[in-house]
């Protein structure tokens, strides 16, 4: 017999949609050609090309020519940090970003540190909230960009990106926002929202790895960081990958057809998982806002039971059950465990390194969270408190 596994980590990444994979099939089969050659095959992969990218435009209220295609979300951060910061150097050299960003935009700002540029890292409240009063003033006449991710990728805490674009553009600085986590699960317009970068990726909407786009508001200075061929407007040098850019459009259409419904069904899941931890364990805590939050990320920690997390997740595993602990990408860096977005928000150095985060996602149902409790009170039972005599 088939063991029972569910999977539980969307937010690390999500499996490919069967509808997406049968275009991406096909586009490996029948449109194999060079998006750039001149030929009849080169002609259907650059139209491929041109469908895939309008799609991706109208979902955000973008023009398709203010879309380039890349690797996925950490080249895209990479190129619009990077890109906007050695562009604009001539108007002044200093960065704000927020203090829980994802660790491709701190590291790239740490670097950027190296090369003359002074960053500021904004703090967030208790639950992940960066204070919009701080931000207008630390603002000053250097500051060339702002980057604030639109939720956050371990506590879900959704940020007011609207009144964060407002106040960038009051004050004539361009405005930089990572919605790897949130493009297909909220509505986002680039216009209404006044964003002038915004950073998408494919694996978390069902769709492949590999791939993700970045919107330049037209006008926008920036610098090219792949040269080379001179595609994607110049701004991205490489051989488009026709077949996972048409996949990539394919999943953000699936998503968009069922955004409102899909995320009201993900919220009573993540909802009822909240009301049967709180009515299971009596020491359990809630990472991040409580109704600000990704419809489909439930971030929690046991109390006293903080330094067991790691093996509580390969208890959960050998159950078949699939979750994290914070960000799938923090888990290559020699920093200890401790997650710095726990620590952001007023956690001690031991409680940053306990939490749990369950993402559902499309293919998860009410039966996976029974599963996942009964997993977790078998685990319990073998977990050793701090507190135990």
């Amino acid at each position: 017999m088939t063991k029972k596994t569910v999977y539980l980590d969307n937010a690390a990444t999500t499996p490919v949609d069967e509808r997406v994979l049968e275009v991406m099939i096909h586009s490996m089969k029948s449109n194999f050609g060079n998006a750039s050659s001149m030929h009849a095959f080169g002609v259907n992969a650059k139209e491929t090309l041109t469908h895939s990218r309008e799609t991706l435009a109208q979902f955000i209220n973008a023009k398709p020519e203010e879309i380039i295609f890349t690797s996925g979300g950490t080249e895209s951060n990479n190129q619009a940090i990077k890109g906007v910061a050695f562009s604009n150097r001539h108007k002044g050299n200093h960065i704000i970003v927020s203090a829980i960003e994802h660790d491709c935009i701190l590291e790239t700002c740490k670097w950027l540190e190296t090369q003359g540029f002074f960053v500021t890292y904004l703090p967030v409240n208790c639950d992940g909230v960066v204070d919009l009063n701080l931000l207008e003033k630390l603002i000053n006449k250097k500051t060339i960009l702002v980057s604030v991710m639109h939720a956050n990728n371990e506590i879900g805490t959704i940020q007011p990106i609207n009144e964060i674009g407002k106040l960038c553009h009051d004050k004539n600085v361009l405005f930089h926002s990572d919605a790897c986590q949130t493009f297909g699960k909220i509505n986002i317009d680039v216009i209404k929202n006044n964003i002038d970068l915004l950073t998408l990726n494919s694996h978390k909407i069902y769709g492949p790895k590999g791939v993700g786009a970045l919107f330049i508001r037209k006008g926008t200075a920036i610098s090219p960081w792949l040269h080379g061929g001179g595609q994607e407007f110049g701004l991205r040098s490489s051989t488009e990958n026709i077949a996972s850019i048409a996949g990539f459009a394919k999943a953000a259409e699936l998503c968009f057809d069922e955004i409102e419904s899909e995320s009201m069904r993900e919220r009573k899941l993540r909802n009822k998982l909240f009301q049967k931890l709180h009515e299971t364990f009596g020491n359990v805590y809630i990472n991040g806002h409580l109704t600000e939050r990704l419809p489909n990320n439930a971030n929690f920690s046991f109390h006293g039971l903080e330094g067991e997390t790691i093996r509580l997740l390969f208890m959960l595993d050998q159950l078949g059950i699939a979750v994290s602990a914070g960000s799938a990408c923090s888990s290559n860096h020699q920093s200890g465990g401790a997650s710095h977005v726990l620590q952001a928000i007023g956690l001690d150095p031991f409680q940053a390194r306990g939490s749990v985060r369950v993402s559902f996602g499309r293919f998860n149902v009410d039966e996976d969270i029974d599963f996942l409790m009964n997993g977790l009170k078998i685990a319990a039972t073998k977990l050793n408190s701090i507190f135990s005599v």
